[in-house]
């Protein structure tokens, strides 16, 4: 009977060692010399820093084409305007020269991805908290969000507030 209670105590110990270990599953690392995820996220580094959706690699920017800056100032017109201005707070955040605050492709997945970002991204998460309202899915193609951060890539950030 002693020999059954001090097993019965092992395999409990044991399953509670499991249980509040994580049931011995590793995470799977992160790629080599890539930052961890943040405390709390799902998201990976490359996430956290340049957005969730179809913009999964570094966009090769290089100078601005003018072509392109041009076609996403008309889309930016046509379809971020009533929100969005350059300049000064409005529905939503002030975008002039917002590719200085974040990535070319962060802003790309934000574009064409806005629904997961407000769900999953944390500094999404926070906007939502401030501007209390979700930008909608536009319906923008890859390359049409692309032409938009190049017009974006033009412009300057807001004068500050005095």
């Amino acid at each position: 009977m002693a020999g059954q209670r001090w097993l019965h105590a092992i395999t409990l110990t044991s399953i509670l060692g499991v249980v509040a270990c994580g049931g011995g599953e590793k995470a799977p690392a992160p790629a080599a010399g890539a930052a961890p995820a943040a405390a709390g996220s799902d998201l990976t580094p490359w996430q956290l820093t340049h957005g969730i959706g179809p913009v999964t690699e570094p966009l090769d920017l290089g100078p601005i084409d003018k072509d392109e800056a041009a076609e996403g100032e008309k889309i930016f017109v046509a379809k971020c305007s009533a929100c969005h201005k350059l300049g000064e707070r409005y529905v939503g955040p002030a975008l002039g020269g917002i590719t200085e605050k974040v990535t070319p492709e962060f802003a790309m997945n934000m574009i064409l991805n806005p629904q997961e970002m407000y769900t999953r991204h944390p500094d999404v998460k926070k906007l939502l908290g401030e501007y209390m309202t979700q930008m909608p899915n536009q319906g923008l193609t890859q390359e049409q969000a692309r032409e938009v951060v190049e017009y974006l890539r033009t412009t300057t950030p807001p004068a500050p507030a005095q």
